[in-house]
Protein backbone atom coordinates (compact mmCIF):
# COMPACT_ATOMS: atom_id res chain seq x y z
CA UNK A 1 0.00 0.00 0.00
CA UNK A 2 1.13 3.56 -0.76
CA UNK A 3 3.18 4.99 2.11
CA UNK A 4 4.00 8.70 1.89
CA UNK A 5 7.24 10.07 3.33
CA UNK A 6 8.39 13.59 4.09
CA UNK A 7 11.77 14.94 5.09
CA UNK A 8 11.57 18.58 6.12
CA UNK A 9 14.81 20.57 6.23
CA UNK A 10 14.51 23.82 8.14
CA UNK A 11 16.81 25.96 10.30
CA UNK A 12 19.56 23.36 10.31
CA UNK A 13 17.29 20.52 11.40
CA UNK A 14 15.70 17.59 9.58
CA UNK A 15 12.36 16.13 10.65
CA UNK A 16 10.62 13.07 9.24
CA UNK A 17 7.03 11.91 9.02
CA UNK A 18 5.15 9.23 7.11
CA UNK A 19 1.51 8.28 6.56
CA UNK A 20 -0.29 5.62 4.63
CA UNK A 21 -2.32 7.04 1.78
CA UNK A 22 -5.93 6.78 2.94
CA UNK A 23 -7.14 5.47 -0.40
CA UNK A 24 -10.29 3.50 -1.07
CA UNK A 25 -8.04 0.47 -1.63
CA UNK A 26 -6.36 0.95 1.75
CA UNK A 27 -9.70 1.39 3.52
CA UNK A 28 -11.16 -1.72 1.88
CA UNK A 29 -8.15 -3.83 2.86
CA UNK A 30 -8.30 -2.52 6.42
CA UNK A 31 -12.02 -3.22 6.76
CA UNK A 32 -11.73 -6.75 5.35
CA UNK A 33 -8.39 -7.54 7.00
CA UNK A 34 -7.13 -8.94 3.69
CA UNK A 35 -6.24 -7.80 0.19
CA UNK A 36 -9.67 -6.85 -1.11
CA UNK A 37 -8.66 -4.79 -4.16
CA UNK A 38 -6.68 -6.16 -7.11
CA UNK A 39 -3.42 -4.35 -7.87
CA UNK A 40 -0.78 -4.57 -10.59
CA UNK A 41 0.81 -7.78 -9.33
CA UNK A 42 -1.94 -9.09 -7.07
CA UNK A 43 -5.40 -10.42 -7.86
CA UNK A 44 -7.86 -10.39 -4.98
CA UNK A 45 -9.65 -13.56 -3.96
CA UNK A 46 -13.47 -13.69 -3.68
CA UNK A 47 -14.90 -12.57 -0.35
CA UNK A 48 -15.08 -15.72 1.84
CA UNK A 49 -18.14 -14.24 3.59
CA UNK A 50 -20.22 -14.39 0.41
CA UNK A 51 -22.16 -17.49 -0.52
CA UNK A 52 -20.83 -19.77 -3.26
CA UNK A 53 -23.05 -18.25 -5.98
CA UNK A 54 -22.03 -14.65 -5.19
CA UNK A 55 -18.37 -15.62 -5.08
CA UNK A 56 -18.78 -17.21 -8.51
CA UNK A 57 -20.45 -14.07 -9.90
CA UNK A 58 -17.69 -11.83 -8.49
CA UNK A 59 -15.19 -13.51 -10.80
CA UNK A 60 -16.96 -11.92 -13.77
CA UNK A 61 -16.65 -8.36 -12.46
CA UNK A 62 -14.26 -6.14 -14.41
CA UNK A 63 -11.31 -4.90 -12.33
CA UNK A 64 -11.87 -1.42 -10.89
CA UNK A 65 -9.10 1.18 -11.16
CA UNK A 66 -7.12 1.31 -7.94
CA UNK A 67 -6.37 4.59 -6.18
CA UNK A 68 -3.41 3.02 -4.34
CA UNK A 69 -1.18 5.72 -5.84
CA UNK A 70 2.24 4.40 -4.84
CA UNK A 71 4.52 5.49 -7.71
CA UNK A 72 5.17 9.23 -7.60
CA UNK A 73 4.35 12.70 -6.31
CA UNK A 74 3.20 14.95 -9.18
CA UNK A 75 1.87 18.49 -9.48
CA UNK A 76 -1.01 19.92 -11.51
CA UNK A 77 -2.01 23.59 -11.31
CA UNK A 78 0.20 24.02 -8.25
CA UNK A 79 -1.43 21.19 -6.28
CA UNK A 80 0.30 18.01 -5.16
CA UNK A 81 -1.06 14.60 -6.08
CA UNK A 82 0.19 11.07 -5.68
CA UNK A 83 -0.15 8.96 -8.79
CA UNK A 84 0.15 5.47 -10.15
CA UNK A 85 -0.81 4.32 -13.68
CA UNK A 86 -4.57 3.96 -13.29
CA UNK A 87 -7.15 6.69 -13.94
CA UNK A 88 -7.30 7.60 -10.23
CA UNK A 89 -4.99 9.97 -8.36
CA UNK A 90 -5.25 11.38 -4.86
CA UNK A 91 -4.68 15.01 -3.98
CA UNK A 92 -2.52 15.30 -0.85
CA UNK A 93 -1.41 18.02 1.51
CA UNK A 94 2.39 18.22 1.04
CA UNK A 95 2.79 19.69 4.53
CA UNK A 96 0.72 17.23 6.60
CA UNK A 97 0.61 14.31 4.11
CA UNK A 98 -3.13 14.12 4.67
CA UNK A 99 -5.13 12.39 1.94
CA UNK A 100 -7.62 14.57 0.16
CA UNK A 101 -10.10 13.84 -2.63
CA UNK A 102 -9.84 11.15 -5.26
CA UNK A 103 -9.48 12.60 -8.76
CA UNK A 104 -10.37 10.43 -11.75
CA UNK A 105 -8.95 11.39 -15.15
CA UNK A 106 -11.90 9.74 -16.90
CA UNK A 107 -14.27 12.32 -15.37
CA UNK A 108 -12.55 15.04 -17.39
CA UNK A 109 -11.23 13.41 -20.56
CA UNK A 110 -11.72 10.10 -22.37
CA UNK A 111 -8.76 8.13 -20.99
CA UNK A 112 -8.50 4.95 -18.91
CA UNK A 113 -5.33 5.93 -17.11
CA UNK A 114 -2.30 8.22 -17.18
CA UNK A 115 1.39 7.95 -16.38
CA UNK A 116 2.93 8.96 -13.06
CA UNK A 117 5.57 10.98 -14.96
CA UNK A 118 4.04 14.16 -16.43
CA UNK A 119 6.20 16.92 -17.90
CA UNK A 120 5.74 20.54 -16.85
CA UNK A 121 6.53 23.68 -18.84
CA UNK A 122 8.11 26.71 -17.12
CA UNK A 123 4.66 28.42 -17.14
CA UNK A 124 3.07 25.43 -15.34
CA UNK A 125 1.33 23.84 -18.33
CA UNK A 126 1.57 20.09 -17.88
CA UNK A 127 1.61 17.25 -20.42
CA UNK A 128 0.89 13.60 -19.81
CA UNK A 129 -0.19 10.44 -21.66
CA UNK A 130 -3.12 8.10 -21.17
CA UNK A 131 -4.62 5.04 -22.89
CA UNK A 132 -8.19 4.69 -24.11
CA UNK A 133 -9.93 1.51 -25.23
CA UNK A 134 -12.95 1.00 -27.48
CA UNK A 135 -14.30 -1.44 -30.07
CA UNK A 136 -11.95 0.28 -32.52
CA UNK A 137 -8.98 -0.80 -30.45
CA UNK A 138 -6.46 0.85 -28.14
CA UNK A 139 -5.31 4.44 -28.53
CA UNK A 140 -2.54 6.49 -26.92
CA UNK A 141 -3.64 10.00 -25.94
CA UNK A 142 -1.48 13.06 -25.34
CA UNK A 143 -2.97 15.12 -22.51
CA UNK A 144 -2.52 18.83 -21.77
CA UNK A 145 -3.49 20.36 -18.40
CA UNK A 146 -3.64 24.17 -18.05
CA UNK A 147 -1.19 25.91 -15.75
CA UNK A 148 -3.59 27.64 -13.37
CA UNK A 149 -6.95 27.26 -11.70
CA UNK A 150 -10.06 29.35 -12.22
CA UNK A 151 -11.41 28.41 -8.77
CA UNK A 152 -9.79 27.17 -5.53
CA UNK A 153 -11.51 23.77 -5.58
CA UNK A 154 -10.54 22.97 -9.16
CA UNK A 155 -8.60 19.81 -9.99
CA UNK A 156 -8.22 18.68 -13.62
CA UNK A 157 -10.86 20.96 -15.16
CA UNK A 158 -9.71 22.25 -18.54
CA UNK A 159 -7.63 19.16 -19.34
CA UNK A 160 -7.77 18.28 -23.03
CA UNK A 161 -6.64 15.44 -25.29
CA UNK A 162 -4.15 16.99 -27.68
CA UNK A 163 -4.18 14.02 -30.04
CA UNK A 164 -4.96 10.31 -30.18
CA UNK A 165 -2.62 7.73 -31.74
CA UNK A 166 -3.98 4.27 -32.66
CA UNK A 167 -2.03 1.28 -31.39
CA UNK A 168 -0.18 -0.74 -34.03
CA UNK A 169 -1.96 -3.81 -32.64
CA UNK A 170 -5.60 -3.07 -31.81
CA UNK A 171 -6.00 -5.55 -28.96
CA UNK A 172 -2.44 -5.32 -27.65
CA UNK A 173 -1.40 -1.84 -26.63
CA UNK A 174 2.21 -1.13 -25.75
CA UNK A 175 3.03 -0.51 -22.12
CA UNK A 176 4.71 2.79 -21.31
CA UNK A 177 5.79 4.23 -17.98
CA UNK A 178 6.76 7.69 -19.20
CA UNK A 179 7.45 9.73 -22.34
CA UNK A 180 9.91 12.35 -23.59
CA UNK A 181 9.32 16.03 -24.31
CA UNK A 182 11.34 18.65 -26.16
CA UNK A 183 10.58 22.33 -26.70
CA UNK A 184 8.11 21.66 -29.52
CA UNK A 185 7.39 17.93 -29.42
CA UNK A 186 6.05 15.15 -27.26
CA UNK A 187 7.87 11.90 -28.04
CA UNK A 188 5.95 8.68 -27.41
CA UNK A 189 7.93 5.45 -27.62
CA UNK A 190 5.76 2.50 -28.66
CA UNK A 191 7.80 -0.47 -27.45
CA UNK A 192 7.24 -4.22 -27.93
CA UNK A 193 6.19 -4.69 -24.29
CA UNK A 194 2.55 -5.55 -24.97
CA UNK A 195 -0.58 -5.59 -22.80
CA UNK A 196 -3.14 -8.23 -23.75
CA UNK A 197 -6.37 -6.35 -23.01
CA UNK A 198 -8.51 -9.50 -23.00
CA UNK A 199 -6.24 -11.24 -20.48
CA UNK A 200 -6.28 -8.18 -18.23
CA UNK A 201 -10.07 -7.78 -18.45
CA UNK A 202 -10.67 -11.43 -17.59
CA UNK A 203 -8.02 -11.59 -14.85
CA UNK A 204 -10.51 -12.12 -12.04
CA UNK A 205 -12.07 -15.05 -13.87
CA UNK A 206 -8.71 -16.70 -14.61
CA UNK A 207 -7.02 -15.76 -11.34
CA UNK A 208 -4.33 -13.74 -13.16
CA UNK A 209 -3.00 -10.33 -12.11
CA UNK A 210 -2.63 -7.35 -14.44
CA UNK A 211 1.08 -7.98 -14.97
CA UNK A 212 0.28 -11.51 -16.18
CA UNK A 213 -1.27 -9.83 -19.23
CA UNK A 214 2.12 -8.32 -20.18
CA UNK A 215 4.41 -9.93 -22.74
CA UNK A 216 7.60 -9.15 -24.61
CA UNK A 217 7.60 -9.56 -28.40
CA UNK A 218 11.17 -9.19 -29.73
CA UNK A 219 9.95 -9.60 -33.33
CA UNK A 220 8.38 -6.11 -33.27
CA UNK A 221 10.38 -2.94 -33.82
CA UNK A 222 10.19 0.03 -31.48
CA UNK A 223 8.40 3.09 -32.91
CA UNK A 224 9.04 6.72 -31.98
CA UNK A 225 5.96 8.92 -32.51
CA UNK A 226 6.46 12.71 -32.66
CA UNK A 227 3.57 15.00 -31.73
CA UNK A 228 3.69 18.77 -32.21
CA UNK A 229 2.77 20.27 -28.84
CA UNK A 230 1.33 23.44 -30.35
CA UNK A 231 -0.90 21.90 -33.02
CA UNK A 232 -1.48 18.32 -31.83
CA UNK A 233 -0.32 17.08 -35.25
CA UNK A 234 1.28 13.64 -35.30
CA UNK A 235 4.28 13.41 -37.61
CA UNK A 236 3.61 11.06 -40.56
CA UNK A 237 7.18 9.81 -40.20
CA UNK A 238 7.63 6.69 -38.11
CA UNK A 239 11.05 6.47 -36.55
CA UNK A 240 11.91 2.81 -36.05
CA UNK A 241 14.51 1.14 -33.85
CA UNK A 242 15.30 -2.43 -32.89
CA UNK A 243 13.22 -3.92 -30.05
CA UNK A 244 13.95 -2.27 -26.72
CA UNK A 245 12.30 -1.73 -23.36
CA UNK A 246 12.35 1.59 -21.54
CA UNK A 247 10.84 2.87 -18.32
CA UNK A 248 12.42 6.31 -18.00
CA UNK A 249 13.65 8.94 -20.42
CA UNK A 250 16.47 11.25 -19.36
CA UNK A 251 15.90 14.33 -21.56
CA UNK A 252 15.07 15.44 -25.10
CA UNK A 253 16.03 18.56 -27.04
CA UNK A 254 16.05 19.99 -30.54
CA UNK A 255 19.20 21.18 -32.29
CA UNK A 256 19.97 21.86 -35.97
CA UNK A 257 16.77 20.23 -37.33
CA UNK A 258 17.43 17.14 -35.20
CA UNK A 259 15.59 15.85 -32.15
CA UNK A 260 17.84 14.18 -29.57
CA UNK A 261 16.15 11.68 -27.23
CA UNK A 262 18.09 10.23 -24.30
CA UNK A 263 16.70 7.33 -22.28
CA UNK A 264 17.49 4.35 -20.12
CA UNK A 265 16.77 1.18 -22.09
CA UNK A 266 17.47 -2.53 -22.29
CA UNK A 267 17.29 -5.11 -25.08
CA UNK A 268 14.94 -7.38 -23.11
CA UNK A 269 11.43 -6.42 -22.07
CA UNK A 270 10.82 -9.14 -19.50
CA UNK A 271 11.83 -6.77 -16.71
CA UNK A 272 8.61 -7.18 -14.76
CA UNK A 273 9.49 -10.79 -13.99
CA UNK A 274 12.51 -9.60 -12.00
CA UNK A 275 10.27 -8.32 -9.25
CA UNK A 276 8.09 -11.37 -8.64
CA UNK A 277 7.76 -12.02 -4.91
CA UNK A 278 9.24 -15.48 -5.51
CA UNK A 279 12.49 -13.83 -6.62
CA UNK A 280 12.51 -11.37 -3.73
CA UNK A 281 12.32 -14.25 -1.22
CA UNK A 282 15.35 -16.09 -2.59
CA UNK A 283 18.76 -16.05 -0.96
CA UNK A 284 22.24 -17.39 -1.50
CA UNK A 285 23.00 -18.99 -4.86
CA UNK A 286 19.34 -18.86 -5.90
CA UNK A 287 19.33 -15.09 -5.43
CA UNK A 288 22.65 -14.82 -7.28
CA UNK A 289 21.02 -16.55 -10.24
CA UNK A 290 18.26 -13.93 -10.24
CA UNK A 291 20.82 -11.11 -10.09
CA UNK A 292 22.85 -12.56 -12.95
CA UNK A 293 19.74 -12.93 -15.13
CA UNK A 294 18.48 -9.37 -14.57
CA UNK A 295 17.68 -7.24 -17.61
CA UNK A 296 20.22 -4.42 -17.45
CA UNK A 297 19.23 -0.89 -18.44
CA UNK A 298 21.80 1.52 -19.86
CA UNK A 299 21.62 5.17 -20.99
CA UNK A 300 21.24 5.59 -24.77
CA UNK A 301 20.84 8.44 -27.25
CA UNK A 302 18.68 8.40 -30.36
CA UNK A 303 18.80 11.17 -32.97
CA UNK A 304 15.66 11.79 -35.05
CA UNK A 305 15.78 14.04 -38.16
CA UNK A 306 12.91 16.52 -38.21
CA UNK A 307 13.00 17.54 -41.88
CA UNK A 308 12.31 14.18 -43.56
CA UNK A 309 10.16 14.44 -46.72
CA UNK A 310 9.75 12.86 -50.17
CA UNK A 311 12.99 14.52 -51.32
CA UNK A 312 15.10 13.08 -48.51
CA UNK A 313 17.61 10.57 -49.84
CA UNK A 314 17.38 6.97 -48.70
CA UNK A 315 20.28 4.92 -47.41
CA UNK A 316 22.40 7.70 -45.95
CA UNK A 317 22.90 8.72 -42.33
CA UNK A 318 20.87 11.87 -41.62
CA UNK A 319 22.57 12.52 -38.28
CA UNK A 320 24.76 15.58 -38.82
CA UNK A 321 25.88 15.95 -35.19
CA UNK A 322 29.70 15.92 -35.02
CA UNK A 323 31.33 12.88 -33.40
CA UNK A 324 27.97 11.18 -32.90
CA UNK A 325 27.84 7.43 -33.59
CA UNK A 326 24.01 7.42 -33.55
CA UNK A 327 22.52 6.85 -37.01
CA UNK A 328 19.16 7.60 -38.64
CA UNK A 329 18.55 6.36 -42.18
CA UNK A 330 15.47 6.76 -44.35
CA UNK A 331 14.42 3.26 -45.43
CA UNK A 332 11.13 4.00 -47.17
CA UNK A 333 8.28 6.45 -47.46
CA UNK A 334 7.83 8.08 -44.04
CA UNK A 335 10.12 5.51 -42.40
CA UNK A 336 13.45 6.18 -40.73
CA UNK A 337 15.46 3.49 -38.97
CA UNK A 338 17.53 4.67 -35.99
CA UNK A 339 20.43 3.13 -34.12
CA UNK A 340 21.55 4.51 -30.79
CA UNK A 341 24.70 5.90 -29.25
CA UNK A 342 25.73 4.57 -25.84
CA UNK A 343 25.85 7.40 -23.30
CA UNK A 344 28.36 5.59 -21.13
CA UNK A 345 31.75 3.96 -21.08
CA UNK A 346 32.68 0.41 -20.20
CA UNK A 347 33.04 1.32 -16.53
CA UNK A 348 29.26 1.58 -16.08
CA UNK A 349 28.89 -2.18 -16.66
CA UNK A 350 30.47 -2.97 -13.30
CA UNK A 351 27.60 -1.08 -11.62
CA UNK A 352 24.86 -3.01 -13.44
CA UNK A 353 23.71 -0.19 -15.69
CA UNK A 354 21.67 2.84 -14.64
CA UNK A 355 18.04 3.67 -13.89
CA UNK A 356 15.95 6.35 -12.16
CA UNK A 357 17.67 9.10 -14.21
CA UNK A 358 17.40 12.71 -13.03
CA UNK A 359 18.66 16.01 -14.42
CA UNK A 360 18.64 19.66 -13.37
CA UNK A 361 15.03 19.78 -14.59
CA UNK A 362 14.29 23.49 -14.17
CA UNK A 363 17.41 24.51 -16.06
CA UNK A 364 17.87 21.74 -18.61
CA UNK A 365 14.59 19.98 -19.40
CA UNK A 366 13.96 20.22 -23.20
CA UNK A 367 17.42 21.84 -23.59
CA UNK A 368 20.96 20.64 -24.28
CA UNK A 369 22.55 19.45 -21.04
CA UNK A 370 25.71 17.89 -19.69
CA UNK A 371 24.94 15.93 -16.52
CA UNK A 372 22.47 13.35 -15.31
CA UNK A 373 22.22 11.23 -12.17
CA UNK A 374 20.83 7.79 -11.44
CA UNK A 375 21.06 4.55 -9.48
CA UNK A 376 23.30 1.66 -10.41
CA UNK A 377 21.48 -1.69 -10.30
CA UNK A 378 23.79 -4.58 -9.55
CA UNK A 379 20.93 -5.98 -7.49
CA UNK A 380 17.13 -6.01 -7.73
CA UNK A 381 17.16 -2.56 -6.10
CA UNK A 382 19.65 0.26 -6.62
CA UNK A 383 22.90 -0.09 -4.71
CA UNK A 384 24.92 2.91 -5.95
CA UNK A 385 24.39 6.54 -6.92
CA UNK A 386 26.00 7.59 -10.20
CA UNK A 387 26.71 10.96 -11.82
CA UNK A 388 27.28 10.91 -15.58
CA UNK A 389 29.21 13.68 -17.35
CA UNK A 390 28.36 13.52 -21.06
CA UNK A 391 31.56 15.36 -21.91
CA UNK A 392 33.82 12.33 -22.07
CA UNK A 393 31.16 10.02 -20.58
CA UNK A 394 32.88 10.04 -17.21
CA UNK A 395 31.16 8.84 -14.04
CA UNK A 396 31.36 9.61 -10.34
CA UNK A 397 30.00 6.98 -7.93
CA UNK A 398 28.77 6.90 -4.34
CA UNK A 399 28.59 3.40 -2.85
CA UNK A 400 28.78 1.65 0.50
CA UNK A 401 28.34 -2.07 1.07
CA UNK A 402 24.95 -2.94 2.49
CA UNK A 403 23.43 0.48 1.71
CA UNK A 404 20.71 0.89 -0.94
CA UNK A 405 19.93 4.45 -2.10
CA UNK A 406 16.70 5.63 -3.69
CA UNK A 407 16.30 7.76 -6.81
CA UNK A 408 18.65 10.79 -6.63
CA UNK A 409 16.81 14.11 -6.47
CA UNK A 410 18.82 17.10 -7.71
CA UNK A 411 18.31 20.44 -5.91
CA UNK A 412 19.98 23.46 -7.54
CA UNK A 413 21.83 25.87 -5.27
CA UNK A 414 20.28 29.33 -4.92
CA UNK A 415 21.62 31.61 -7.67
CA UNK A 416 23.57 28.69 -9.16
CA UNK A 417 25.60 29.51 -12.26
CA UNK A 418 26.69 25.95 -13.15
CA UNK A 419 24.37 23.15 -14.27
CA UNK A 420 25.55 20.77 -11.53
CA UNK A 421 25.81 23.35 -8.76
CA UNK A 422 23.61 22.02 -5.97
CA UNK A 423 23.02 18.88 -3.94
CA UNK A 424 21.71 15.37 -4.43
CA UNK A 425 19.19 13.97 -1.96
CA UNK A 426 18.57 10.23 -1.63
CA UNK A 427 16.89 8.05 0.99
CA UNK A 428 19.20 5.17 1.90
CA UNK A 429 17.87 1.95 3.42
CA UNK A 430 19.89 -0.60 5.39
CA UNK A 431 18.05 -3.94 5.25
CA UNK A 432 20.70 -5.73 7.33
CA UNK A 433 20.35 -3.24 10.21
CA UNK A 434 17.26 -2.29 12.16
CA UNK A 435 16.06 1.33 12.08
CA UNK A 436 19.15 2.71 10.36
CA UNK A 437 17.62 4.52 7.39
CA UNK A 438 18.97 7.98 6.56
CA UNK A 439 18.58 10.90 4.20
CA UNK A 440 21.84 11.29 2.27
CA UNK A 441 23.11 14.67 1.02
CA UNK A 442 25.82 14.75 -1.66
CA UNK A 443 27.58 17.68 -3.28
CA UNK A 444 26.29 17.33 -6.85
CA UNK A 445 29.53 18.66 -8.35
CA UNK A 446 32.09 16.57 -6.45
CA UNK A 447 29.71 13.73 -5.47
CA UNK A 448 31.24 13.82 -2.00
CA UNK A 449 29.06 13.23 1.03
CA UNK A 450 27.96 16.37 2.88
CA UNK A 451 25.87 14.73 5.58
CA UNK A 452 23.29 12.22 6.72
CA UNK A 453 20.05 12.68 8.62
CA UNK A 454 19.42 9.41 10.47
CA UNK A 455 15.81 8.22 10.90
CA UNK A 456 15.07 5.81 13.79
CA UNK A 457 12.41 3.87 11.85
CA UNK A 458 12.42 1.27 9.08
CA UNK A 459 11.50 2.66 5.66
CA UNK A 460 10.68 0.40 2.69
CA UNK A 461 12.42 0.86 -0.64
CA UNK A 462 10.53 3.41 -2.71
CA UNK A 463 10.14 4.73 -6.23
CA UNK A 464 9.97 8.44 -7.06
CA UNK A 465 10.10 11.63 -5.02
CA UNK A 466 9.76 15.38 -5.40
CA UNK A 467 11.33 18.45 -3.81
CA UNK A 468 9.06 21.22 -2.61
CA UNK A 469 10.98 24.38 -1.78
CA UNK A 470 7.84 26.16 -0.52
CA UNK A 471 7.41 23.93 2.49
Amino acid sequence: MALLHQFKISNGQVTYKSRFLSSDSYQANQENNRIAVSEFGTVTMPDPCKNLFLRFLSKFELPKPSDNANVSFVTYKGDYYVSTETSCMRRVDPETLETREKVDWSNFIAVNGATAHPHTEPDGTTYNMGNSYSVKGAHYNIIRVPATKTSPDETLEGATVLCSIPSEQKSKASYYHSFAMSENYVVFIEQPVKMDLLKIATGKLTGKSICDGFSWDPKINTIFHLINKHTGTVSPVKYLAKPLATFHQINAFEEDELLVVDMCASDDGRTFRNFNIQNMRKSGEALDEVYNALCRSFPRRFVLPLNVNEHTSQGQNLNTRPNSPAACVKIGKNKVFCTHEDLHGEDLHQYGGLEFPQINYSKCNTRPYRYFYGCGFRHIVGDTLIKMDLQGKQIKVWEHAGLYPSEPVFIPAPSASEEDEGVILSVVITPDKDKSTFLLVLDAQTFLELGRAAVPVNIPYGFHGAFNSAS
